[in-house]
């Protein structure tokens, strides 16, 4: 039983990392397709995201939003569902982060903050609370759902950037009045990098002690792996897909949070910049492990991070890293097929012992096989 455990663990470990391997090779290959160098491509990236103190700093402020949208996907995926909806809870988190942070703006800059944080945990909880709520109440597929909200997000945001909530003054690229610089999120003092990175960090672990040190965690993953035996045990399965969708989204929302609060200052279509999407692709290579996901955000947005300087130096385009991140996805997708049918992490059968031969009866001759 150890080995059998031992073997699934470094099973869970070993094909994420090829699969990002694997995918290195693929884009080294469309690098030299297009007439770069891959090595050098490979080199600038590394230096742009992890080369220099200030290069990981502007990693870091991209690993924020992405921590708390993988989560908007992870949590999900403890009940068996596939939720894609990040984006759109961004979105929504970050419109009601702007409006409540305008509508207070007068109060404490600590009370603004924290009234920010919960509107937008409120806002993205409800939009993905809702996508659970139809999956389960009227058997709406969890998938499709959360990606049309998604459009239907970024729909409500130009709509309101361009009109009822609009900054006449901001005439080339409509946004919302900005929120006052002393309600905004600072750096963390010695860095530049803002304190949305600590709510990433506390919110991926709390997200892991939730699922698996807690009654609850315990009861979403009964629900997630076998509900007909959820349900038999008497287990709220409706109120479960929910409430743990609620959480994903509150997530996605407090994202949308820290863009707005930290780094625009104001909520624009800049908002809509991908992070929700590049937090289902870390919620993928981290297996929807919450503490993995920490990790894995912090490699996603170093390769975010590299756009520029691939434009610069190589003549590639800024969206070079979008292919990169597609393969990654592409090749962690194939991988999930592979677990559980590789032979070395399979759990070797005992061998077979023939039973001893009987003793004879009493005056039967023993058979001796020549």
């Amino acid at each position: 039983m150890v080995t059998h455990v031992w073997r699934r663990k470094l099973e869970s470990a070993c094909l994420p990392i090829a699969a990002v391997l694997a995918s290195l090779v693929l884009f080294g290959i469309f690098c030299a397709v297009v007439g770069a160098n891959p090595f050098e491509v490979y080199g600038s990236i590394w230096k742009a995201a992890f080369g220099r103190w200030t290069s990981f700093q502007n990693t870091l402020i991209r690993a924020a939003p992405l921590m708390l949208s993988a989560l908007c996907t992870a949590l999900p995926a403890r009940l068996g569902l596939v939720i894609i909806g990040n984006e759109g809870a961004l979105v929504v988190g970050g419109i009601g982060a702007v409006a409540l942070g305008l509508g207070i703006s007068t109060a404490p800059p600590l009370v603004v903050q924290i009234g920010m944080a919960i509107a937008a945990m409120v806002a993205g909880g409800l939009w993905i609370g809702a996508v659970g709520a139809l999956r389960h109440y009227r058997a709406v597929n969890e998938t499709i759902s959360s990606l049309l909200l998604n459009y239907i997000a970024i729909a409500l945001l130009n709509h309101l950037v361009g009109g009822p909530m609009r900054d006449p003054s901001s005439l080339n690229k409509p946004a919302t009045y900005p929120i006052a610089a002393v309600n905004m999120l600072q750096s963390i003092p010695g860095t530049r990098v803002h304190w949305g990175l600590v709510y990433g960090l506390v919110a991926c672990v709390i997200a892991y002690f939730l699922i698996q040190r807690t009654t609850f965690g315990f009861a979403a993953r009964t629900a997630g792996g076998n509900i007909r035996a959820a349900r038999i045990a008497g287990l709220p399965v409706g109120k479960l897909t929910v409430a743990i969708c609620f959480l994903a989204g509150s997530c996605a929302g407090l994202a949308g949070m820290v863009e707005v609060a930290a780094v625009h200052g104001t909520a624009n279509e800049s908002l809509n910049a991908g992070y929700g999407y590049g937090g289902i692709l870390v919620a993928f290579i981290a297996r929807h492990n919450p503490l993995a996901a920490a990790l894995v955000s912090v490699l996603v947005g170093g390769i975010l991070a590299s756009g520029g300087i691939l434009q610069r130096t190589h003549g590639l385009p800024d969206a070079t890293v979008l292919v990169f991140q597609g393969l990654v996805f592409l090749v962690v997708l194939y991988s999930e097929s592979l677990y559980g049918k590789l032979p070395f992490f399979r759990e070797k059968p005992a061998a077979m012992v023939a039973p001893p031969a009987p003793p004879p009866s009493p005056g039967q001759e023993p058979v001796v096989v020549s």
